[in-house]
């Protein structure tokens, strides 16, 4: 059956999203993972969770998946040397070279690449395979048939995000942030955190989700109050699907959500995916569905507030 991956902003987090039927979270590590610190652990409270996670007969995977520079490999790989220590095993990773260096360097480990690598079709599997990749994250967009060949002809695991952004580009290739904020700051531990560039450590400002205009050859103003499409979903109708495909891992994001909201996401799909899995001929989406509704509506409503405060945040930017 498919496994269930959850969201781990923290510590309290991860303990939600487990107790509500996950079967494996992710956490990010603190400026590698392309979200806000506050959403993001440090190595103590990686080593808790990861605890907690095997307690209870789980798996942590810990999130890497930023671009580092040739001088923050040494620090990647000496975290992750910590984490594996402990009987962490499962990373998640963007960049192809910290993909490579992990594969040699540490036998056992087990690599997720991230949907920032923008995998389309089955040569990008294999190509990332070869990287040391165990499982690969499908593109938002990517259709059936497309998983159907990778599953088939890649011989890697595969990963769908059924709750996600489909992003104004694609995931972990937009650069917007980085022309309202670009501030370089170097924490303690020498790690470069970009602000303005989530590719690099810093976070995205959703700057396409501001109301643009639209300008003429001549200068002349066609169109104002437009929104790029930066679409957050819910993915109901696809899961029996998925499960029918033998997709390896359903994924929810939601770092960045309210804890109680997060749990109820998470029960909501573990019990959606037992119910089909129970009884898959008579199974109705029907009831499912209108379920679901409040969840989007309360998943919207805190989507719009974080918005807003990234968007304030970017244009006071100094």
């Amino acid at each position: 059956m498919a496994e269930l991956l959850a969201s781990g902003g923290t510590p309290g987090m991860v303990r939600t999203v487990l107790d509500n039927g996950a079967d494996a979270v992710y956490v990010g590590a603190k400026g590698w993972s392309r979200r806000r610190a506050q959403y993001e652990m440090d190595d103590e409270q990686i080593l808790e969770s990861a605890s907690y996670a095997r307690s209870g007969g789980k798996v942590l995977r810990v999130a890497f998946n930023t671009l580092p520079a040739s001088g923050e490999i040494p620090l990647l790989l000496a975290k992750v040397e910590k984490f594996m220590a402990a009987g962490i095993r499962d990373f998640i990773l963007t960049d192809v070279g910290a993909m490579t260096a992990l594969s040699r360097n540490f036998p056992g480990v087990r690599i997720h690449a991230s949907v920032g690598c923008t995998i389309v079709n089955a040569q990008d599997a294999r190509f990332y395979k070869e990287a040391g990749a165990d499982q690969i994250v499908a593109e938002c967009r990517m259709d059936r048939e497309e998983m159907r060949r990778i599953k088939q002809e890649a011989g890697v695991g595969l990963e769908v995000l059924v709750h996600a952004t489909t992003c104004y580009t694609l995931l972990g290739r937009c650069t917007m942030s980085s022309y309202t904020r670009q501030e370089w700051r170097i924490d303690a531990e020498g790690k470069n955190h970009f602000l303005g560039s989530p590719n690099r450590g810093g976070l995205c400002y959703r700057i396409c989700m501001t109301e643009w205009d639209e300008v003429g050859k001549d200068g002349a103003v066609e169109g104002r109050g437009i929104v790029l499409p930066n679409v957050a979903y819910f993915l109901v109708d696809d899961i029996p699907s998925l499960i029918d495909l033998g997709v390896d891992t359903i994924k929810i994001q939601g770092r960045e959500y309210s804890v109680p909201l997060v749990g109820e996401m998470v029960r909501f799909y573990r019990e959606l995916i037992d119910a089909c899995v129970k009884d898959r001929s008579s199974f109705a989406l029907g009831p499912w569905k209108e379920r679901m509704a409040g969840i989007v509506a309360a998943r919207d409503a805190e989507r719009r507030e974080k918005t807003a405060g990234l968007i304030s945040e970017s244009l006071s930017a100094p």
